[in-house]
């Protein structure tokens, strides 16, 4: 009878720890589950997709209008350089306990991300640390680069005798402000990195108070000061092409996206004069944004993937492909802006970015907007794409009244 009792409890825990696991897609297979099943509120959900659709954002879809009827298009050198697309519909995902209980819109088409591709350039970085090409992220970045070989087929028909005196190579950090930048610098923001890359200055990119101005102020010091720029996010795109030695998107392809089962149809592209020489091989250094064009064009489904498994802590299945402890550097505060971990990581702590989520929540956010919100507390991930920033709150707060 005993040997009977301990059988029975042996297939018990064997169930219930089979049960317990957590559940990963397979490739262009994501299993859905109503959200009645899951336990959830379907009315609520149902109205926070409504909310959704109906709350589209307002700019032109074609990219390149939109680019040019706002801000960005009015900057000094903010033409774009890399493609741009015109735009689907609103369109998300709800993955609740891993499992899709809401979907709108068009998941399956290619769309550009904006910003949200920092979140993958930061992960490059964190996988750079993990094999050793980066000792510690608080280093100095000078040390580990080389000088810059761009190929630019123009310089075959110049006159190279007018060209004499100049460098056939360029660096990226030969100025005495440069030369204090750390690897963390880039990742958060705080570098004050001057210069000028792929024809767009630092100055030029986000100049609110003046070109001018900007122009004329002495740079802050390193990771004293946050400021949102492009420039200097490609700046860490180009640094860890070098250390890698490879392009950005074939690392990510073999590291993250193709174990995560992300559908062949993503793309990462920099710009149409983003390209090196390395090894003697010519290599497009990637945008870490689409504020000039190029940058990350993925689905929805991908948008999803990558954000359960930062949700899982970088573990996908039984396979730690983002070390935990990056993850938990990238939602660490910067101190110049409490709200920003390494990027393009968008933290809650103090429940401004989303106040009616839990301070633990975090999101990838690009401009559309584009969101990934994850949740780890109610296991819960959000893609939500062209919804006004200003609603994305309401958005999770409906979600999250499902829950309850």
């Amino acid at each position: 009878m005993a040997k009977q009792v301990y059988s029975l409890l042996l297939l018990f825990s064997l169930v219930t720890a089979v049960q317990a696991q957590t559940y990963f897609p397979a490739k262009n297979n994501w299993e859905t589950k109503s959200p009645e099943s899951m336990g959830l509120d379907a009315a609520k959900i149902q109205k926070a997709i409504d909310f959704a659709l109906t709350h589209e954002s307002q700019e032109n879809p074609n990219l390149k209008i939109a680019h040019y009827e706002g801000g960005f298009g009015r900057e000094p050198f903010g033409y774009p350089v890399g493609p741009m697309k015109t735009r689907g519909p609103a369109t998300g995902l709800i993955i609740y306990k891993g499992y899709v209980v809401g979907e709108w819109g068009d998941p399956d088409r290619v769309d550009l991300t904006f910003s949200v591709a920092k979140s993958f350039l930061s992960t490059t970085a964190g996988l750079a640390v993990e094999a050793g090409l980066i000792s510690d992220e608080n280093d100095l970045v000078y040390p580990y680069m080389a000088p810059i070989y761009p190929y630019d087929p123009s310089r075959l028909s110049i006159n190279k005798s007018d060209h004499f005196g100049q460098d056939d190579t360029f660096e990226l950090f030969n100025t005495p402000h440069n030369r204090t930048i750390t690897w963390d610098h880039l990742l958060r923001q705080t570098s004050d990195w001057e210069g000028s890359l792929w024809g767009k200055p630092d100055w030029a990119d986000r100049p609110r108070e003046g070109a001018k101005e900007k122009r004329a102020r002495p740079q802050n010091a390193a990771g004293s000061v946050y400021e949102y720029n492009d420039t200097r996010v490609n700046v860490l795109a180009l640094a860890l092409l070098n250390i890698w030695r490879k392009p950005l998107p074939s690392v990510l392809k073999e590291k993250i996206m193709d174990p995560i089962g992300a559908s062949d149809t993503w793309r990462w592209t920099g710009y149409e004069n983003s390209f090196v020489i390395i090894d003697g091989q010519i290599m497009q250094s990637v945008s870490g944004g689409s504020h000039w064009g190029g940058g990350m064009m993925l689905s929805a489904w991908d948008q999803a993937r990558f954000g359960y498994l930062t949700l899982n802590n970088g573990k996908w299945n039984d396979t730690q492909l983002i070390p935990a402890t990056w993850i938990e550097k990238s939602k660490t505060s910067t101190p110049a802006n409490p709200g920003y971990g390494f990027m393009n990581y968008f933290l809650n702590y103090d429940l401004k970015d989303i106040p009616a989520a839990p301070k633990t929540a975090y999101s990838h956010i690009g401009a559309g907007t584009n969101m990934i919100y994850v949740d780890q507390e109610n296991d819960l991930v959000i893609v939500a794409r062209w919804i006004p920033g200003v609603d994305k709150n309401e958005l999770v707060r409906l979600v999250l009244e499902s829950l309850k």
